[in-house]
């Protein structure tokens, strides 16, 4: 049980940070980044799978490039449904979902995601 609160702090923390770091990107506060960790979570455990399916050619063809475009695109549907984030384009999205996955292999690596 607290594997998993630590794991939703730390990866709200990450989601804060990069909030902090992007131009274009604003996160209210913690409790926003704390809601905004279990959306990218459902997201990505739920819509990501189908919409990878669903372009799998064209991941294929650009040899797995077009990845950074649906997750930047995941993203922009995450900070839609959250109050208090605000994204002021595809830019800033693709910046931050490139940046968040860059901090979740990080914390993978230290047993905490």
């Amino acid at each position: 049980m607290w594997e998993i609160i630590i794991k939703w702090v730390a990866f709200a923390l990450v989601i804060a940070f990069v909030g902090w770091l992007t131009p274009g990107l604003e996160i209210d506060n913690f409790l926003t980044a704390m809601i905004a960790a279990v959306v990218i979570t459902l997201i990505n455990a739920i819509i990501k799978p189908v919409v990878m399916f669903l372009t799998l050619p064209i991941n294929v063809f650009t040899l797995g490039i077009f990845t950074l475009v649906i997750n930047a695109l995941l993203f922009m549907f995450a900070a839609y449904l959250v109050p208090g984030i605000e994204l002021d384009g595809f830019l800033s999205a693709l910046i931050a979902s490139v940046l968040i996955s860059i901090f979740s292999v990080v914390l993978s690596i230290f047993k905490l995601k």
